[in-house]
């Protein structure tokens, strides 16, 4: 049985993230584990691209449009969509997760989802930096893993 090994060499691998200025200390939190995590595995700083939006549910359609232009081995998405008192953050916080999915099924380029959900900010705050550094191991291994399957 032919097995491919996990692979979380960063070297070569272009990658998009995607980042919601919303919640904006815990979303550069997660930027900056993020960027951490692809340079201490390979990544090159010039070849990651950051593009920002106003908040979680802008996220897919830019993800959308850097899976499309083929130039990016592996996306990642950054947000916080912290629970208030209405409705809202269902919403946001389904909507955004579906449609990440969605892009990731229609195009074939793995996006690494680190969106955060959390009750309040203080969970936001404790999660940030894991959740940051998850985001980026799981883009280097998924472009990986594809470029490898083909």
């Amino acid at each position: 049985m032919k097995e491919i090994e996990k692979n979380l060499n960063g070297k070569g691998l272009r990658i998009g993230i995607v980042q919601s200025r919303f919640n904006q200390e815990v979303c550069e939190g997660l930027l900056g584990a993020c960027r951490a995590s692809l340079v201490q595995h390979g990544v090159a700083e010039d070849d990651i691209t950051l593009a920002t939006v106003p908040g979680a549910l802008e996220i897919p359609l830019a993800l959308l449009h850097m899976a499309e232009s083929e130039k990016f081995d592996a996306l990642i998405a950054l947000g916080a969509v912290i629970r208030g008192d209405t409705y809202h953050f269902e919403v946001v916080s389904n909507e955004s997760a579906r449609c990440v999915n969605e892009v990731q099924l229609a195009c074939g380029v793995p996006i690494a989802n680190a969106i955060l959900t959390t009750d309040n900010d203080e969970q936001a705050v404790a999660r940030m930096d894991v959740k940051g550094r998850e985001a980026g191991l799981v883009a280097i291994e998924m472009a990986n893993l594809l470029r490898d399957m083909a």
